[in-house]
């Protein structure tokens, strides 16, 4: 038991390390030679790197950011099937009852990762994209809800943080609408609530009326969601 409770803990390791890969910080380096945490809003994540470096690399770091939190899931799947096939599990172990929770725990780690990367001395993002793309991995519903309100909060306010926001809020009722298994609940509210603190400077400028829309020039905004 003692050595499957370490493996798991591997696992979790990998999907914080997974987590902590610096797209944006690379991408500021490769293409401009700056740090991405010195410019725009210090974030690592897309939004800053859209707004500093242009749409292409902005899109990138959103995709491979999105996959990050992709494979820290689909290497927990991955274990528990081989673990299954091999008959490595104990006899303790019940591998329905034990996923989700491993799951879960590989999700916040690759959340945790992103916005406090082990690689740039703990700073990040915002861990936005590593989250839909857990939730893409988790459950495809519950990711589809997530960028719809997304989609609408940002085409009716032009502001990328409030709809960080709503997205958060929106995958924890999603997932409590679809029956998902309570360790997936917990990981919803958790990771939603984790997003939103994480915007706590825009949550103060929104309240202000000060947050920037979409489109904005660089010069004139201060930290958004990223």
């Amino acid at each position: 038991m003692a050595i499957w409770l370490s493996l798991c803990g591997v696992i979790v390791l990998v999907a914080y390390l997974l987590g902590s890969f610096p797209t944006g910080y690379l991408a500021g380096k490769a293409i401009q030679g700056i740090d991405i945490r010195e410019v725009g809003s210090g974030s690592t994540g897309a939004t800053n790197v859209l707004r500093t470096l242009g749409k292409g690399p902005g899109a990138l770091v959103l995709g491979v950011d999105c996959l990050k939190g992709v494979l820290a899931i689909c290497l927990v799947y991955w274990w528990f099937q081989f673990a299954v096939g091999q008959n490595l599990l104990p006899a303790t172990v019940d591998s329905q009852i034990w996923q989700p929770w491993i799951v879960i725990l590989a999700g916040i780690a690759g959340i945790l990762g992103h916005s406090k990367s082990i690689f740039l001395g703990f700073t990040g993002g915002k861990s936005v994209a590593t989250s839909l793309g857990i939730l893409l991995a988790m459950n495809w519903q519950v990711a589809l809800a997530t960028v719809a309100v997304f989609a609408v909060v940002a085409a009716i306010s032009r502001i990328v943080s409030l709809s960080s926001i709503c997205g958060a809020i929106a995958a924890s009722l999603a997932i409590i609408a679809l029956g998902q298994p309570l360790p997936y609940i917990l990981f919803g509210i958790t990771g939603g609530l984790y997003v939103i603190w994480r915007h706590s400077a825009n949550i103060q400028r929104l309240l202000a009326g000060t947050e920037p829309k979409i489109g904005q020039k660089l010069d004139t905004q201060t930290e958004q969601s990223g």
